[in-house]
């Protein structure tokens, strides 16, 4: 849903979300993408499981042949070798990037748009990447401070794409109050589906789409507790990024890798 184009200016949303620039979605074709705002380059090898694909998305190795995306970056549930994926470095140019192509598709049967919830997606690859993959959280505890990370842009108005990995860390914000804030854009929080978080200064944004939110484990080990789904603009006070929450899928989400490997 972190796209320039705004789909949900329709019906009684258009004035309230008009009002405040409409909301930001990923990327999927030949458009403008953004990235974190407020990140650092990260080091090369820090987050070795992290892929970009083609559409302008991110996504993370789940399995060696799999890769656990936002299901609003593919088109559905199907057969398709149109995805592309560029791995196993920080740097897209890099010329010690893998890379693979999607054979399959498997998007959450209950997805209808971004906001409504159920925003997970896994592409089967043509051939297994060598390389470390990203667990999921084993527990449900997603409150806290997390990482997430992506390529792009680092501001909402800015044009340029990054080619190298950025990341930040991203305080979470109660359901409660996202709920309220995103109430008075004309947008309901699937709050049970959904982890808010980011600051006025620290967010997600366009392209991240995807990616990844993650922690360590209590062995100290990365995990995954959230995927970048949508938001009202980028960075914006009052509006944090909205993660679909791993925790609530972890069960279909890891049925659905399985069959992929």
């Amino acid at each position: 849903m972190r796209n320039v184009t705004s789909r949900l200016l329709i019906g009684a949303a258009v004035a309230a979300l008009a009002a405040v620039g409409g909301v930001a979605y990923a990327a999927v074709g030949p458009r403008p993408i953004t990235e974190v705002v407020g990140g650092v380059p990260a080091p090369e090898g820090k987050f070795p499981w992290m892929v970009r694909l083609s559409m302008g998305c991110g996504g993370v190795l789940t399995a060696p042949r799999v890769v656990l995306t936002a299901g609003h970056c593919v088109d559905g549930t199907g057969e398709t070798d149109t995805i592309k994926v560029i791995a196993g470095t920080i740097d897209l140019k890099s010329p010690k990037a893998l890379s693979a192509h999607s054979v399959k598709v498997y998007r959450a049967p209950g997805f209808r748009d971004e906001t409504r919830g159920d925003d997970w997606a896994v592409i089967r690859l043509d051939h297994p990447l060598d390389l470390p993959v990203l667990p999921l959280t084993k527990t449900d505890d997603d409150r806290g401070d997390f990482v997430v990370m992506g390529w792009g842009q680092t501001r909402e108005d800015s044009m340029k794409q990054e080619r190298r990995l950025h990341y930040a860390t991203v305080p979470t914000v109660p359901d409660d109050k996202c709920a309220k804030e995103y109430k008075k854009a004309g947008v309901k929080l699937v709050a049970k589906e959904s982890i808010c978080a980011g600051t006025k200064t620290v967010d997600t944004c366009q392209g991240d789409s995807g990616g990844p939110m993650v922690t360590r484990d209590a062995h100290g080990d990365w995990v995954q507790v959230g995927i970048v789904s949508w938001g009202l603009g980028c960075a914006r006070d009052g509006y944090p990024g909205v993660y679909t929450q791993i925790s609530a899928f972890r069960t279909d989400i890891r049925k659905a890798t399985s069959k992929f490997s």
